[in-house]
């Protein structure tokens, strides 16, 4: 066999799962998913156990070297929203069978055979559909990239190599939610657009609808994530790739951004005193976990959030979530919030906003892109494969 694949059984084989994409990409554009993550779910901690184990597994060609990975997985809730039963894949990285010089001596192709393997597992377990690459779920990643390839990736954004989509296509997979990331450039310059004129907001009707801006500091983050989550699934329920986020997942979430968090950017707007809307944006750790390879030490974690909490961050920052209750959506309520991360952006000096996936034809969720003179970074797509 030119290829085999195995799964992942110790820890030996965890590290290689983890350094694979290391190896593989060009360092500058490739930012690896945190080495903890992927341990938590090899280890089945975390929210992600309620839906079942993810399986992790390497591909090794003949002479014993890794030319690829991928993980197996399930979720009920996506299988609801989709109504289908899904097999998931994700963290998928491959070499280039048609390039690399030793699987084009040795005919090996990983790609084909990681995802006959996730083909045979969705057999197994009664699936018709084969969905991916994610990384658990597909708005927790941008999935595969389309162009854009030589702009780097960043924490959150993903990246990947020019002959994913064609190996994805070459095995009978079909594009599905279609998205871009999005990109702001030039926020430190003084001669750019001011807030106000970016963003017209009827400081009028801000006052008859008791309109009010509020920061989310760490105090108050646990004290407001229930609020954000409820807005935050309510505003999915129109999208069909995004799953209810559970108070478990949400919270390991926010535990995470909570060690970085700059004060100024997390925004949200009540309307009466109810929350109604808001904006999640982030310094962008991105050099971090590449200067780290995604293993960061503890004293580099520790390093980080000190630096984090003397208000010493990086020059970039990331819009990681947005959302306003579907009652209330389309009356402006995100573009007065995009003009106070706008302001709040500039005023703290960050050069550079950087922004999670947004669906194709999302007008609503690329506003705040738009407002700010952005423009979209990566056009990405998923894969899937109908079994029956």
């Amino acid at each position: 066999m030119a290829i085999e694949v195995t799964k992942v059984t110790d820890r030996a084989a965890l590290r290689e799962f983890c350094e694979l994409p290391l190896r593989l990409h060009t360092q500058s554009r490739y930012v690896p998913v945190p080495e903890r993550r992927i341990r938590a779910w090899y280890e089945g901690t975390g929210p992600q156990r309620r839906y079942g184990p993810v399986d992790l597994y390497l591909a090794r060609d003949r002479g014993g070297r890794v030319v690829g990975r991928t993980c197996l997985h399930r979720n009920s809730a996506l299988d609801a929203r989709v109504g289908r039963q899904v097999q998931l894949f994700g963290l998928t990285e491959f070499a280039d069978a048609r390039s690399d010089p030793a699987l084009v001596v040795g005919g090996g192709d990983p790609a084909k055979e990681l995802l006959d393997l996730a083909e045979q597992a969705a057999t197994v377990s009664g699936c018709d559909l084969l969905l991916g690459p994610v990384e658990l779920l597909p708005d927790q990643s941008p999935g595969v990239l389309v162009s854009g390839f030589a702009e780097r990736g960043f924490s959150g954004g993903g990246w990947s190599p020019a002959y994913y989509p064609a190996a994805y296509e070459r095995l009978g997979f079909r594009r599905r939610w279609p998205g871009r990331t999005w990109i702001v450039e030039g926020l430190d310059d003084p001669g750019r657009l001011r807030p106000e004129k970016a963003f017209v907001v009827d400081e009028q009707r801000m006052r008859d609808e008791e309109l009010r801006v509020h920061r989310g500091s760490r105090r108050s983050l646990r004290r407001i994530l229930p609020v954000l989550r409820h807005i935050l699934n309510a505003s999915a329920e129109q999208v069909e790739q995004r799953t209810e986020i559970s108070a478990a997942d949400f919270a390991e979430r926010a535990a995470g951004l909570s060690r970085v968090l700059d004060e100024r950017l997390p925004l949200y707007l009540t309307r009466a005193g109810e929350p109604v809307a808001f904006l999640l944006a982030v310094p962008d750790v991105s050099p971090f976990l590449v200067a780290t390879r995604g293993r960061p030490s503890e004293w580099q974690r520790l390093a980080l959030r000190a630096a984090a909490w003397r208000g010493n961050h990086p020059d970039e920052a990331a819009l990681v979530a947005s959302g306003t209750l579907p009652q209330w959506q389309g009356r402006g309520y995100l573009t007065l919030l995009a003009r106070e991360l706008y302001r709040a952006l500039g005023e703290a000096g960050y050069r550079t906003l950087r922004g999670y996936r947004v669906p194709e034809g999302d007008r609503a969720a690329e506003a705040p892109y738009r407002g700010m003179g952005g423009r979209p970074l990566h056009r990405t797509t998923f894969y899937e494969r109908r079994l029956r």
